[in-house]
């Protein structure tokens, strides 16, 4: 692997020679934004981008994201945000970013653009501007992420957890609806993420002073992605070839947070539930006072530390579970129909 900007990325070998004939599509939050929040929102300020590019350029981490990764494995540039679309148009030939930090698949207690209308953009682009053909969508990838903004909406409005379990069927129906729809517009690889441990999140892990995961939480991400996987399947069954694919992020986020260090052995994040960039009390990471005074400690090293605020991993953090998952994203790189006999194994 290369080294870049102090973090490791995937070389040529890798990337199984696609270069520029793929398309990456984003859908999501802000697991996968790499730009499309106004420059008020808490990603386009101190500290955030501190490692990568090294000013805050709209990704919610210190660094590199989810996106980033995996267009790195495709072989082309990570795809550009669709609010700078017109200002770069020579990077569409690498696909789209349409994610926006804090949505999910229905409104959340932000105000962006839910799913639904982020696929109307998608389609916007195919179908009245004419950006990409029938054979640009055939050869691209798209990947659709939902990390819990839904359910942190729910709960937030509801003010407990009951009925919650007949919410995760309604935002799991939504999310076959989407994806559903990504592939009738013409593209033949949809991926979706599963729902990360929530319990783990530092926002819950606090309660324990980061030394403990929330298992009532983690069940309800289980429930999701049990769920998930369920639906994917009978999309599959409709298709009679595996299209769409579920990314294990829950399991690579485990893996990710309990990786033993290569040279002592030790778990590489010390202390993984911890956060590197901290609010002092009643503030977040890049809360400033009326006077510019910093509301928030940012740890020495980065890279030591798996999540970058209460919700995001650090460039290294998301580095980790890229790798985790590296083995089996490597199926991406095959077209649907050298992947029929995968039909009925587990997601990746």
């Amino acid at each position: 692997v290369n080294v870049v900007e102090g973090s490791r990325y995937s070389d040529q070998s890798l990337q199984g020679g696609l270069g520029s004939n793929k398309r990456l599509f984003v859908f999501g939050d802000s697991y996968v934004d790499t730009g499309n929040t106004p420059k008020s929102y808490p990603a386009w300020k101190a500290p955030y981008g501190t490692t990568f590019p090294r000013k805050p350029d709209g990704r919610f981490s210190d660094g590199r994201v989810l996106t980033d990764n995996l267009a790195s494995i495709l072989g082309i540039r990570s795809p550009i945000p669709y609010r700078l679309r017109k200002d770069a148009k020579e990077e569409v030939k690498y696909g789209m970013n349409f994610g926006y930090g804090g949505t999910g698949v229905f409104d959340t207690l932000v105000a962006g653009p839910n799913m639904t209308i982020q696929i109307n953009y998608f389609e916007q682009q195919v179908e009245e501007e004419k950006v990409y053909t029938k054979q640009d969508l055939e050869n691209s990838i798209t990947l659709a992420t939902i990390s819990g903004n839904d359910y942190t909406t729910f709960i937030f409005r509801n003010g407990s957890f009951e009925h919650l379990q007949d919410f995760i069927k309604s935002v799991t129906k939504q999310i076959s609806i989407n994806l559903k729809r990504i592939h009738d517009l013409g593209v033949q690889n949809v991926v979706v993420t599963s729902i990360e441990p929530l319990g783990c999140l530092p926002t819950i892990t606090a309660l324990s002073s980061y030394k403990e995961c929330n298992e009532f939480v983690n069940s309800a991400a289980t429930l999701h992605n049990q769920i998930l996987r369920q639906v994917v399947q009978d999309l599959n069954n409709v298709t009679h070839q595996p299209v769409f694919r579920v990314i294990d992020l829950h399991g690579a986020f485990f893996s990710a947070m309990k990786k033993q260090s290569n040279h002592t052995g030790t778990i590489k994040f010390g202390d993984p539930l911890r956060p590197c960039c901290m609010g002092v009390p009643g503030h977040s990471c890049g809360d400033v006072d009326e006077n510019g005074a910093k509301k928030y400690e940012v740890c020495q090293n980065p890279s030591s530390s798996f999540f970058w605020d209460d919700v995001h991993p650090t460039q290294e953090g998301w580095y980790e579970v890229f790798s985790a998952l590296q083995p089996s994203l490597n199926k991406l790189l095959q077209s649907p129909s050298h992947r029929k006999g995968e039909m009925n194994k587990k997601d990746f």
